[in-house]
């Protein structure tokens, strides 16, 4: 267990902040902390996800709240103490933790933990406990179909990114795919919504593979589809995989008009790892620096924190769920139906822009596709909420 703590630099970090704001009276500053919980994957598969797009941003709010003199609750104000597990990517290890929390230890609220099937195990157990649960990685149809009432999903769904992607690809004149899929909870739910949107564009998929957790090589699979000429190119992959069969698609000089690769093709670390090579890269992003002065701040402020850059996809979900989770913590208090409630029936002013939710799902923001351009990850799909032009057809690798 960890909990969080100011250490030398957050403390550097966190006098320089508190001089942006009021001071805070004694009487104001009375109150316990809130102790607020979550597992995340700091070892195991799902880490290289979660500690980009996820716990960084858990610390980072925490340290901002406190340097302020922390939540205002009921006229006081309260800091916040997290208290955080690594649940090592394992879900009955997740299961246990969440248990242990709501229940015995009765903390004031949780955080979720990374991923969408991680997700789907914790979220029912959140709204048996009555905790409300802002979702910002989870991405599963089926979950917000299970209309948990304390379940609140920030990210596009399947069914929205994928007809995005069909309507950006229809819209460039493709007629054939290939896609490969990773055989779990977010691999069939994307390649179920994406065929579902070829289908109603007329665009015909040529293959269509699925390939297990922990794959070593898609070399084969790729050739296989190389061979067939697709005009476009989908990878529905985890963070590894998506370096995986991008590296090996430049081996093989696979190189279709439209090359589409997600999840980890938002993360920084595919452009430390594939150079030029990202150039027309395709993938799953809504958001980066360019989209809101409050996108820039949060941005800068997540480089300075965990000296790294947010992913252009979730890291924003996660941050506008933050926002939403203390808007609503400040109007209503720590009264969990009161807050699931305002939260259910309100619309709030996040980075991403206005937020609202229709039974659990983020009812404000559409679909997006987004593509590699120099050194940003740029929407360009839909154009009302597109950084830059698509630029088509894709490079060649170099």
């Amino acid at each position: 267990m960890t909990k969080f703590q100011l250490g030398r630099r957050t403390v550097i970090a966190a006098m320089a902040a508190a001089m942006a704001f009021p001071a805070i009276s004694a009487a104001q500053a009375q109150g316990d902390p809130i102790r607020i919980g979550y597992t995340m994957s700091r070892t195991g598969p799902f880490a290289g996800g979660a500690q980009v797009s996820q716990e960084p941003n858990y610390l980072l709010w925490a340290e901002q709240v406190n340097a302020a003199g922390g939540l205002t609750v009921d006229g006081k104000k309260r800091k916040i103490e997290l208290i955080g597990y690594d649940d090592r990517s394992d879900i009955e290890t997740a299961v246990r933790t969440y248990q242990k929390m709501m229940g015995s230890d009765k903390l004031d609220l949780v955080l979720p933990p990374w991923g969408s099937g991680m997700n789907f195990a914790i979220a029912p157990i959140a709204n048996r406990y009555g905790y409300p649960f802002l979702a910002p990685t989870a991405l599963s149809r089926k979950l917000i179909d299970m209309k948990l009432p304390y379940f609140f999903s920030l990210l596009q769904q399947p069914d929205k990114m994928m007809d995005s992607l069909a309507d950006m690809l229809a819209d460039q004149g493709v007629k054939t795919a290939a896609t490969i899929y990773m055989d779990d909870l977010f691999g069939l739910e994307n390649v179920a919504a994406l065929r579902t949107a070829f289908k109603s564009h007329n665009i015909e998929l040529l293959e269509d593979k699925s390939y297990p957790l922990g794959v070593k090589d898609l070399s084969s699979v790729l050739k296989s589809i190389k061979a067939k000429e697709p005009d476009a190119f989908i990878a529905i992959t985890y963070p590894p995989d998506t370096l995986l069969a991008t590296s090996q698609s430049r081996e093989i000089e696979f190189n279709p008009k439209y090359y589409y690769a997600s999840v980890g093709t938002a993360f920084p670390l595919f452009k430390q790892r594939m150079g030029d090579n990202t150039e027309g890269v395709l993938g799953m992003g809504s958001w980066n620096a360019k989209v809101s002065d409050g996108a820039k701040a949060y941005f800068e402020a997540h480089v300075a924190h965990a000296n790294k850059e947010p992913d252009r996809w979730a890291s924003g979900h996660a941050w506008a769920g933050l926002e939403i989770l203390q808007q609503s913590i400040e109007k209503v208090g720590l009264d969990r139906k009161a807050l699931r409630d305002y939260i259910a029936s309100n619309e709030f002013d996040t980075i991403l822009g206005k937020i609202s939710f229709k039974d659990g799902e983020n009812a404000s923001i559409p679909g997006t596709v987004s593509q590699w351009q120099g050194d940003e990850f740029e929407v360009v799909w839909p154009a009302d909420r597109a950084t830059a032009k698509l630029v088509a057809p894709k490079p060649a690798w170099k």
